[in-house]
C-alpha cells in the first residue's frame, strides 16, 4: 500500500509528524512542513524541527508568502496542523470576494488556501477547546465559520475535545481536534449509511480511536444547519457546540460525550531520577510562588477610575505527584502561578525541560537544540504526541478498509 503524503502546517517542533511517524503501519510520509515564528529573531522551533527530521521540504518562511505553485507541486494526501485561535469573522467585498474583518484569523485562511491547492483526502487540525464557544459575544460563530468553509471545500468533518489524561497520558490537556475527509471518497460513501449519533458514539473516526459511553452527559444532544452563505454565518450564527460533533452537507449534530476513561499516567512516573540544582527553588523563590498560587482579593482601579475587586482562586503550594500534570502553558519555567512546582526528596523544584517533553510524549531531549526557556515555551505550545499516533492509526485503518483509486475520483 502506497504511503500517504503529509503536509504539516504550523509545525512547531514536529508533534504531528512525530505522532504519525509512530503509527503501526508507518503509512505516513511528511513531504513538506512549514514553521515560522514572525516575532522571533532566532527560529528555535524550526531549528529543532530541521535537526530532528531529515527528509522532506522544511519551509521556514511566512506561509502567506509560499506560492500556490509550490503547494500544488506538493500533492498532499493529508494536511495536518495546529493553529492559533483567532478572529474568524468574514465579510464580502464589493466584487463578491470573501475577506476578513480585522487583522486576525489569517492563519486559518492560509490553511484553506493550502487545501484548495492540494485537495487532500484527509485534514487533521488542532486548536484550543475555547474555539467551540468563541467569540464571547456570538457563541459558536468562529467554529461555525470554519465548518461552513470546510463544507464549501467539499469535505465532511468530525470534531472531539480530548483531554489527554482521560486516555492514559501524563497531562491534563484539553484540545479540540477536527478530522475532515472528502465527500467523494469511499470512506465518506460508506459512513453515509450511519446516522450521526451512531457515528459519534461508535462508528466515527474519534469514537473508534477514543471510545466514549453510548449516552450523552446530562442529555446534551443538539443539532442545527449552517446557512449556505458563509457571510450570514459570520454575521448571525450562534449555537452551543458540545465536545463531540459531526457536520455533513452543512447539517450538524453535536453531543456532550463521556470518555471511557483509561488509567492516566501520574506526574511521579515521568520524573527524572537526577536533576541539575538550577531547577531547585530556595525558600525565598518558593514563597513567591506560594503567594502567586494562593487565593487573592485585590482592590484595583480601572483607567476610567472605576474601583473593582480582582479575585483569584487558590491552588495547592505544589503539584500532586499522584495526578497527571496540569496543562502546561508557554509560561512554564517562569515566575508564574501556572508553572509546575513539585516537591520530592525534601526539596521543591521546577519540572525539567526533559520532564516537560515527557508530559507531551516527546522523546527525552527532543528540544535540546535550544535554551531552557525556549524548550519550555515550545512544550507549552506542543501537542500530546501519543494522541496523534492514535489518530494516525485510525487513518491507516480507513485506508486499509476503504481504499480509493484517486485517479478515478473527480476533483472539486
Amino acid at each position: 500500500m502506497s504511503k500517504l503524503r503529509v503536509v504539516e502546517l504550523f509545525a512547531g517542533v514536529g508533534g504531528f509528524r512525530l505522532g504519525l511517524d509512530n503509527t503501526r503501519q508507518e503509512m505516513f510520509d511528511t513531504v513538506w512542513g512549514n514553521q515560522w515564528e514572525p516575532s522571533k529573531k532566532v527560529q528555535h522551533a524550526f531549528d529543532c524541527y530541521n535537526e530532528r527530521f531529515k527528509s522532506g521540504v522544511k519551509s521556514n518562511e511566512d506561509i502567506a508568502k509560499v506560492s500556490d505553485k509550490e503547494l500544488q507541486d506538493t500533492q498532499a494526501d493529508v494536511i495536518v496542523g495546529g493553529f492559533p485561535c483567532q478572529d474568524y469573522s468574514v465579510a464580502r467585498s464589493l466584487n463578491g470576494e470573501l475577506g476578513i474583518v480585522g487583522k486576525k484569523g489569517v492563519l486559518f485562511w492560509e490553511i484553506v488556501r493550502v487545501i484548495q491547492n492540494t485537495i487532500p483526502k484527509f485534514i487533521l487540525l488542532e486548536n484550543v477547546d475555547r474555539l467551540l464557544k468563541s467569540p464571547s459575544k456570538q457563541r459558536g460563530r468562529d467554529f461555525a465559520v470554519m465548518l461552513s468553509t470546510i463544507n464549501e471545500l467539499g469535505y465532511e468533518a468530525e470534531w472531539r475535545v480530548i483531554n489527554a489524561a482521560d486516555y492514559g497520558n501524563a497531562q491534563r490537556r484539553r484540545r479540540v481536534f477536527i478530522f475532515a475527509y472528502r465527500k467523494n471518497i469511499n470512506y465518506a460513501n460508506s459512513m453515509s449509511n450511519n446516522n450521526a449519533e451512531d457515528m459519534l458514539y461508535n462508528r466515527g473516526f474519534f469514537a473508534r480511536a477514543f471510545p466514549v459511553e453510548s449516552r450523552p452527559y446530562k442529555e446534551r444532544v443538539s443539532s442545527t444547519e449552517l446557512s449556505g452563505d458563509i457571510v450570514q454565518v459570520s454575521d448571525k450564527f450562534t449555537f452551543k457546540f458540545f465536545n463531540s460533533g459531526i457536520m455533513r452537507d452543512g447539517k450538524i449534530t453535536t453531543i456532550d460525550t463521556i470518555p471511557i476513561f483509561e488509567k492516566p499516567t501520574p506526574l511521579k512516573d515521568i520524573l527524572e531520577s537526577e536533576i541539575d540544582e538550577k531547577y531547585i527553588l530556595d525558600d525565598q523563590k518558593f514563597e513567591k510562588f506560594k503567594y502567586l498560587r494562593g487565593g487573592k482579593k485585590i482592590e484595583r482601579v480601572s483607567k476610567d477610575g472605576y474601583k473593582y475587586t480582582y479575585s483569584e482562586g487558590g491552588m495547592s503550594d505544589v503539584d500532586s505527584l499522584d495526578l497527571p500534570g496540569r496543562t502546561m502553558l508557554t509560561s512554564e519555567g517562569t515566575v508564574n502561578r501556572s508553572t509546575h512546582i513539585i516537591e520530592e526528596k525534601g526539596f521543591r523544584r521546577f519540572i525539567t525541560p526533559v520532564e516537560a517533553e515527557r508530559l507531551n510524549g516527546f522523546p527525552d531531549n527532543w528540544t535540546n537544540t535550544m535554551p531552557d526557556r525556549a524548550r519550555y515555551f515550545c512544550m507549552g505550545n506542543a501537542l500530546v504526541v501519543p494522541l496523534i499516533t492514535r489518530m494516525g492509526n485510525e487513518i491507516e485503518n480507513i485506508e486499509k478498509v476503504f481504499p480509493d483509486n484517486l485517479s478515478q475520483i473527480e476533483l472539486f
